[in-house]
């Protein structure tokens, strides 16, 4: 098995651990469903340049801080804080599966994990 699938089943596995949390708490699936997209918001910052696009998108999409929200939601017993961890891990999860990585400051095709979409075709 190659590095590329090894690392692409483990965020499958991160995501399946995500929705075996998320079944332990009390929210519907269609609130996961609705919520699911949710972090993915965090591209709105293009709007403002590559460089802020960048610092949003992998404020929404960094699992270290759904991990520490969801510790911070347990220690708290706050479930908001529980709900949001879990969703944006899942979907963090998910998109690494996808090859989607965090971004670098030299555009949205630009991600730790290799170029993506068009840029990744003109190399």
């Amino acid at each position: 098995m190659n590095l590329k699938t090894t690392l692409k089943l483990e965020e499958l596995a991160g995501l399946a651990l995500a929705v075996y949390f998320f079944s332990h708490l009390p929210y519907s699936w269609g609130l996961f469903a609705l919520l699911f997209f949710l972090p993915d918001l965090g591209m709105l910052g293009y709007l403002f340049g590559s460089r802020t696009g960048a610092l949003t998108y992998n404020m929404f999409h960094h699992k270290g801080i759904a991990i520490l929200l969801v510790i911070v939601g347990l220690l708290g017993d706050l479930l908001g804080l529980q709900l949001a961890g879990t969703i944006l891990f899942a979907h963090s999860c998910f998109d690494r599966a996808l090859g989607y990585g965090l971004k670098t400051e030299r555009g949205f095709s630009y991600t730790h994990l290799g170029k993506i979409g068009r840029a990744k075709n003109m190399s």
